[in-house]
């Protein structure tokens, strides 16, 4: 634990500010500027590989650091290699750039030389294909680059080492897997975390470490029975690498990388071990942003698992979200998967459903559900700036029932998904892909090697999924329950009177908006409302099946929205539930804050009333609770059965704060005090006081259950 923090003193040491890996990335395009693009791209991320500062620092366990992208550089050099980098083009998220989770288990199986192997065999299968032979190329290349990386990283340790033996360890662990599959628990981590580092380099985000717990854990074993190592030491070399997330803030932000623990095996078995408690207890010792953490949690897991997440999360943290083996596997099943892969998914990002090392990366978007409401009642057109957005659609004032504005409703929904589609299915086919090639990530991927194929252009064994962000569900809900009760039930208006009232932002409509207000919102265990968040989960897991990713996968829906649901909201004139133009929509999978009323068992049974196997991609249920409900193991036996209960009944994911409304205000009124204060923030977390005070507002208002 001493050299943990002296490790966490050393990280917050400022850096140089420009990065410089385009002059790295350049070293190996000027070289190479005739070659075919994917060999010249290999050629390039092998000299970022090569060519960066391999960077030790004095109390490091394992080795990989992002201090080498940084360094001096002559403004004007460093735009000409932008320049040159920025011609070959680079792949975005929207076309499967990062948010990944690599196929770990078969390369520390098989380690650098392995993997060799499978392209010289590879190279056999394919000789009468100059594509394919190409592709392989290309990936060996980046393999030896990686290689030469790690060689690196041991000889500048030896030479920092200075006798230090943790040193001299790292060192002996990088020069063991540069010739051979990992043997020990901490060469296995360091083969994996150099991985994870040379991602980072090529500009990745969001890269998932997967399921840790199962690919590290045989090491771990081996180790315990020949006495090789701790429980305490391995929890130790566990944070002493996670902590070097938080390094990523020298790029200008925090990264999120999802960690599964827990959860079944792909035979069903329950998949809890003694490194899944050493990875929860990592990510407390570490206490950043960075290791979005998330337990799989199935029927019967142990409780003494649930109520150590229970006690992590309690720190503030905000971690581990807690999943629903029960709802997500049959989710993946039900999209064609093999139950043995269902049960294997891990999660990238935020709390995205992926099935590890045999897919394309992730991408997603936002489908801003509030925004058809508005355009229903006034047919087509928006509020807010008079444009034309959607089909000509009955005119409220022809509208004579529920039925009628549902029917306009799911028509100006259709419209919307096939324009999201559109936009979506444009950005994908303006390249040619296989000049956007990536080697060295198709390495881990299934099966990229054996097919000669890069992990874009069919290499992997499963086509791209894409995930179309439902916006608002709580903001649909309660407006769709207040049109019901308030118009059409109770007659205070009429249907044309209400799109009056929006398009005025209720200026002057004060009692309705009053009475919209008080109509029943989602949140509260009421069946009247709940049936309309149903319907939203149902339509729209219906309207998006249809379509499918430029490779022929599949487009889920999810309940999420990150914070999304601020910066889509000023894009919503008032809805009829009661809320302002330009306002927060609803947050994810959330009911409205301050709506929820009647305390957290009420909001239990209208969560789980959705259907959430047909929501293959996942949800975030926001909850906050008073830090005595983690303090005080009575208050966690509740709380733990509260949970237990709302997985039971088909929750598919919720996710919890624990830091009190008060110090929340208190960190806005004096930030300085709170620069280490990580809150929850959506599908994951962050330092509060970095936070954009629009954000810190929402969180604020959440409502806080006790």
């Amino acid at each position: 634990m001493q050299r943990l923090e002296a490790l966490r003193q050393e990280l917050s040491a400022e850096a140089e500010v420009a990065d410089i890996r385009p002059l790295l990335l350049c070293r190996g395009y000027e070289a190479h500027l005739d070659d075919p693009i994917p060999l010249a791209r290999a050629h390039a991320a092998a000299a970022l590989f090569t060519g960066h500062a391999k960077h030790i620092y004095p109390h490091d366990r394992i080795l990989g650091s992002l201090r080498g992208a940084l360094g001096k550089a002559s403004p004007a050099r460093l735009a000409w290699a932008r320049e040159l980098a920025d011609s070959y083009g680079r792949n975005t998220f929207w076309t499967n750039c990062d948010h990944y989770a690599p196929d770990y288990p078969t390369f520390l199986a098989q380690g650098i030389p392995g993997t060799l192997a499978r392209i010289a065999d590879a190279r056999i299968v394919h000789a009468g294909d100059p594509g394919r032979l190409q592709n392989l190329e290309a990936m060996e290349l980046t393999l030896r680059g990686f290689r030469e990386m790690i060689l690196g990283y041991a000889q500048a340790a030896r030479n920092a080492a200075g006798g230090d033996p943790e040193l001299l360890a790292a060192a002996d662990a990088c020069q063991a897997v540069a010739d051979a599959p990992p043997a020990t628990f901490r060469e296995a981590l360091q083969l994996a975390w150099l991985c994870h580092t040379a991602f980072l380099y090529e500009g990745r985000y969001a890269m998932a470490l997967g399921r840790m717990d199962q690919y590290l854990y045989p090491y771990y074993a081996a180790d315990r029975a020949a006495g090789r190592i701790t429980p305490e030491e391995a929890q130790d070399l566990l944070a002493c690498t996670l902590l070097k997330i938080g390094e990523y803030r020298l790029l200008g932000g925090d990264d999120v990388v999802n960690i599964a623990i827990a959860g079944c095996t792909r035979q069903g078995d329950p998949a809890l071990n003694p490194l899944s408690y050493a990875i929860l207890r990592a990510v407390r010792d570490c206490n950043i942003p960075g290791p979005n953490l998330s337990a799989r949690l199935y029927p019967g897991v142990d409780e003494g698992f649930l109520d150590e997440c229970l006690q992590v999360i309690g720190t503030g943290l905000g971690y581990p979200a807690l999943m629903n083996d029960a709802v997500n596997i049959p989710a993946l099943a039900a999209k064609g998967y093999p139950l043995e892969d269902a049960r294997d998914y891990a999660m990238v990002g935020c709390i995205e459903n992926f099935i590890p090392g045999k897919q394309p990366p992730w991408s997603d978007g936002r489908y801003n559900t509030p925004k058809y409401l508005e355009l229903a009642l006034n047919g087509g057109v928006c509020m807010l700036t008079g444009v034309p957005m959607g089909p000509p659609t009955p005119p409220a004032e022809e509208m004579a029932s529920m039925e009628d504005f549902m029917a306009a409703l799911k028509r100006q929904m259709r419209h919307g998904a096939s324009l999201y589609m559109a936009r979506f299915r444009n950005e994908n086919d303006r390249y040619r892909r296989e000049n956007y090639t990536q080697p060295f990530l198709s390495l881990f991927c299934q099966d990229c090697i054996g097919r000669g194929l890069d992990i874009r252009e069919g290499g992997a064994l499963y086509p791209s999924v894409h995930g179309a962000g439902c916006m608002g569900i709580a903001t649909v809900a309660d407006s769709l329950a207040a049109i019901h009760r308030v118009v059409f039930q109770e007659g205070r208006c009429t249907l044309a009177q209400l799109r009056d009232a929006l398009a005025a932002d209720f200026q002057g409509r004060e009692p309705l908006q009053a009475a919209l207000l008080r109509a029943p919102k989602y949140g509260n265990g009421d069946p009247f409302v709940d049936q309309y968040a149903q319907w939203f989960v149902d339509f729209q897991a219906e309207l998006f099946d249809g379509y499918r990713t430029p490779d022929g996968g599949r487009v889920y829906i999810a309940i999420a929205s990150n914070v999304q649901n601020i910066p889509a909201g000023r894009e919503v004139a008032a809805t009829p539930d009661g809320r302002r133009a330009r306002a927060p929509l609803s947050d994810a999978a959330s009911p409205m804050h301050g709506m929820d009323r009647q305390g957290p068992t009420a909001v239990i049974r209208s969560v789980t009333r959705p259907d959430y196997t047909k929501v293959a991609c996942g949800t975030v249920v926001n909850q906050k609770y008073s830090p005595e409900m983690f303090s005080r193991p009575e208050k966690r036996a509740l709380l733990r059965s509260m949970i237990q209960v709302y997985l039971a009944q088909g929750g598919q994911e919720i996710q919890i704060n624990a830091v009190s409304r008060e110090l929340l205000r208190d960190a806005m009124d004096h930030p300085e005090a709170y620069g280490s204060l990580v809150v929850r923030v959506s599908g994951f977390s962050a330092y509060y006081t970095t936070l954009d005070r629009t954000v810190q507002e929402d969180i604020l208002q959440r409502t806080q259950h006790g």
